[in-house]
Order: structure tokens, then C-alpha cells, then sequence
């Protein structure tokens, strides 16, 4: 049976919405014009102080004010989390279906664990992994290979064993996963400002009810 663990947004969840609108109310309360979407959409990847500071320098707002935007991007994305939020197609039916298997599943994640829960939650998706490394479990954050490594550890902690997996959607999943030496699947659908013959992966995927038969699991 495989190991397989799984980024979350732009993977499971398409939360850029969300995201969106946490950065526009903290940029109109400052005064400053909304960002697009697209724009929006090409901020995640590195965790939530990495984002806001990427929103900051994109409204030209003083990053020694990194710390006070910060603290009110995570208060109104709590007061927004899951709105607008929704699993990618297939995602509920296919993890099911894995777990069914007999695969060991695990999430590692740079979104904050507080946000992580609530998410999981909302999409009753909390017994569905064995491990979940969140933004804040670890010092490091991908695409340090640390908080990876530490998820696969968790499962083998479990009893999982067999071919490790990483499944994510960006070019921080595959940096991560190629510093931690773990063969990557990339989701074609998600964040990725970067063509899929740039980021380096053994397979790829647009549709979650054909993962397990990409990878060669059935």
C-alpha cells in the first residue's frame, strides 16, 4: 500500500476566493484598490506571511507594518474561511476510494493549523488523513523539505509503508518534493505560474477520480 499525502490549497481546495476577499477587505482598510483574482491567485504557495507580504508590496504598503496586516488578513480570512471555498471535483469521492484501498494518507500544508482545521471541517474531510502537517506544526515551511519529510514520518509512525507519493500543484510542491527526494504528482487545475514541462514531476493529473489510476494504484 502507497503513502500518499497531499498539499492542500490549489490541490484539494480552491480557496483563492477566500483568499481574495481576506486581501481586499485588508487592503480597502487601508485604503488601497482591490487586487484581481489572477493577481491573487499567484501570491499562494509560500504560507499566509509570505502572502500578505506579497499583497503589501503589490498596494505598495509599508512593510514595517507587515506584523499589523498580517494580524487583520488572518482575522478577516477567519471571518471568511470556506464562503467561497470548494473541494476541487472528485476530491471527496477519490480520497474515500484510497482510504478504502488500504493507502495511508497524510496533508502538508503551509496554510496556518487553526485555518487548516476549520477546513477540514467544513468539508468533512477530518478523518480522511492519518497526519496533518500544517503551516505552523514546524519551524520550516515548504518548500523546505522538513515539514514533508515530517508527514511521511507520521504515517510510518501509523504502520504505512510502500512507495511514498507527494500530490500538489505548484512549483513550491515540486521544489519541496524534489529537496525531500519524493516522487511528485502534479494537479494540473491548481496554482502553478509555471507550464507543467517546467516543474519537475513523475505524473500529472486533471481529474482526482483518475489519480489512483495514474499513479498505478488500480
Amino acid at each position: 500500500m502507497a503513502s500518499l499525502v497531499f498539499d492542500l490549497d490549489g490541490t484539494l481546495i480552491d480557496s483563492a476566493p477566500d483568499l481574495l476577499a481576506a486581501a481586499n477587505r485588508l487592503l480597502a482598510d487601508r485604503e488601497r484598490p482591490p487586487l484581481a483574482l489572477a493577481q491573487l491567485t499567484r501570491f499562494i504557495g509560500n504560507g499566509v506571511p509570505k502572502l500578505v507580504e506579497r499583497v503589501m508590496r503589490a498596494r505598495d504598503l509599508d512593510l514595517a507594518q507587515h506584523a499589523d496586516c498580517l494580524r487583520d488578513f488572518i482575522r478577516h480570512y477567519q471571518d471568511q474561511n470556506s464562503r467561497l471555498t470548494r473541494l476541487y471535483d472528485g476530491v471527496a469521492v477519490s480520497l474515500q476510494a484510497l482510504r478504502a484501498e488500504g493507502h495511508h494518507l497524510g496533508l502538508c500544508t503551509n496554510k496556518p493549523g487553526a485555518a487548516t482545521t476549520e477546513v477540514l471541517r467544513d468539508f468533512e474531510l477530518q478523518g480522511s488523513f492519518a497526519v496533518v502537517i500544517a503551516g505552523d506544526s514546524l519551524a520550516q515551511r515548504k518548500p523546505d523539505p522538513s515539514p514533508l519529510l515530517a508527514a511521511f514520518a507520521g504515517l510510518a509512525e501509523a504502520g504505512a509503508s510502500g512507495p511514498m507519493i507527494y500530490i500538489g500543484d505548484s512549483g513550491v510542491d515540486a521544489e519541496t518534493a524534489a529537496r525531500a527526494g519524493i516522487d511528485f504528482a502534479l494537479f494540473t487545475r491548481g496554482y502553478r505560474d509555471q507550464s507543467v514541462a517546467d516543474l519537475p514531476h513523475r505524473w500529472s493529473f486533471d481529474d482526482f477520480t483518475k489519480l489512483p489510476a495514474v499513479l498505478g494504484l488500480w
